[in-house]
């Protein structure tokens, strides 16, 4: 591999290290997920620096150039990425799913057990067509009906 190419290497490498670093620090990516870029990183750039061992790994591997080499094991990298990405986005479609349903589970009981709440809110109640001057008392909302934190 050449100075040039090297450097470059080396340089885009240490650039996805800083950055991965970075954005861990600032939260925007969770250590379980910078885990995989992390690794990925730091073998791109040993493997941009230390050219005998790019060498040597391409020889190992049967490839002609080592440049090559470097692209195939970035390019395995990001495969790896995107398997678990796509066995994280499965599982959590797979939650939602179920979250869905619970969600449905709850409205319907939450239904079943007091009517309709929306028709009492509304003016459209018992209470609407009557002339009787006693307000109709407050009700607490239910358990079942606040969002999860």
């Amino acid at each position: 591999m050449s100075s040039k190419l090297q450097i470059v290497a080396i340089f885009v490498s240490s650039g996805l290290l800083i950055g991965v670093l970075e954005m861990v620090r600032r939260k925007r990516l969770t250590e379980r997920y910078a885990l995989l870029w992390l690794v990925s990183a730091v073998v791109l750039l040993i493997l941009s620096a230390w050219a005998n061992l790019l060498n040597k790994v391409s020889d190992l591997l049967g490839v002609a150039t080592p440049v090559n080499t470097l692209f195939a094991v970035g390019l395995g990298f990001v495969l790896l990425l995107l398997l678990h990405f796509s066995v994280t986005i499965s599982r959590l479609s797979e939650e939602n799913k179920l979250l869905a349903q619970e969600t449905a589970r709850l409205d319907q009981e939450l239904r079943s057990r007091g009517g309709s709440t929306a028709g009492s809110a509304s003016g459209s109640g018992p209470a609407a067509g009557s002339s009787s001057a006693e307000p109709e008392p407050e009700r607490e909302p239910s358990s079942a009906s606040t969002t999860r934190q």
